[in-house]
């Protein structure tokens, strides 16, 4: 099934009335998200990083949910392309997330980003990225919309008479990743514990727990994944990211051998990751590890490394 959906911007049914919306090219701020529907009402799996996005996401899903309407929604974690459009879900719905996505996301919210892309003097290189990237977005119009409810480790939802099972894998990608099984179809919403065709970038780590996510993913024997960037997938594009990782978590002791001379990277667009968040490099400058130019000598278990790519040298 995976391979039948073409990647093309908009909304794909997956079957059973299960859909994903998609973003080409998955870049920074380019996300999935999703529409889980039953006996008359309709679960969202993510919002979008502006309202301009968010609104066209959900006027393409209208036919669907004016007979199934939005009745309760899940942010997979608390990156900004994942939840900052939720202002414009019906009020009063229950929006879940886990507990340490609510935190990240009070930590990071629209106003935030928005100074930091728009107000703040970081150097050409920084205004460089951020006008390709991040100034294709209006944060400016956006009022935080925190999700209402929690939970930690698991929690069953319905869907009328379809269930739908939250589970929360990390700290990994972020401190709160969660991903929605669909069991009765054999659909899983990753969030961004997979990017597809991208590279994954690494607020919280360590590696090792994204790779124990990835073999939870795999356990749940889904035919069908819808990653948090880039096409719709199997457990074939979880294994890319698996290898990915190991090639992250290994580089680093390599780059220490004699030798080794560090080269500083120009810095491109060129490599799809998930959305910037100012609090990814505040926390890796209290902890003391802010991710440069890779490879980056870090912990053994790759703990500290930010974007894999390392082309922008986060410390100006």
């Amino acid at each position: 099934m995976s391979g039948q959906i073409a990647y093309r911007a908009g909304l794909h049914e997956l079957g059973d009335g299960i859909f994903a919306y998609l973003q080409p090219d998955g870049g920074w701020g380019w996300s999935n998200a999703g529409l889980v529907t039953a006996d008359d009402t309709s679960l969202l799996i993510d919002t979008l990083f502006d309202l301009n996005l968010t609104r066209a996401m959900l006027d393409s899903m209208r036919p669907i949910t004016e007979s199934s309407p939005i009745g309760q929604a899940m942010n997979t974690h608390g990156d900004g392309d994942h939840w900052y459009g939720n202002q414009l879900l019906p009020d009063g719905i229950p929006i879940v997330a886990t507990a340490s996505a609510i935190e990240e996301m009070r930590a990071a919210p629209p106003r935030l980003l928005d100074a930091t892309v728009n107000q703040l003097e970081l150097g050409p290189e920084f205004e460089q990225f951020v006008s390709r990237t991040m100034r294709r977005f209006d944060f400016q119009s956006i009022s935080e919309r925190l999700p209402n409810e929690s939970f930690e480790g698991t929690r069953e939802m319905s869907i009328g008479m379809r269930r739908a099972d939250l589970i929360e894998l990390g700290p990994a990608h972020t401190a709160g990743d969660a991903i929605v099984h669909i069991p009765d179809a054999g659909v899983l919403f990753t969030g961004d514990l997979l990017f597809i065709e991208g590279t994954p970038i690494i607020w919280e780590g360590p590696v090792s727990n994204w790779l124990a996510a990835c073999d939870s993913i795999i356990d749940l024997g889904a035919e069908v994944l819808v990653p948090g960037h880039g096409p719709v997938t199997d457990e074939s594009g979880v294994a890319d990211v698996q290898r990915y990782l190991r090639h992250v978590r290994d580089e680093p002791p390599r780059a220490s051998r004699p030798g080794w001379t560090r080269r500083r990277q120009p810095m491109t667009s060129t490599s799809p990751t998930s959305s910037i968040g100012p609090r990814g490099a505040d926390r890796r400058q209290r902890r003391g590890d802010l991710p440069r130019a890779r490879p980056v000598p870090a912990g053994p278990d790759g703990a500290g490394i930010g974007s894999a790519d390392g082309r922008w040298d986060v410390t100006h």
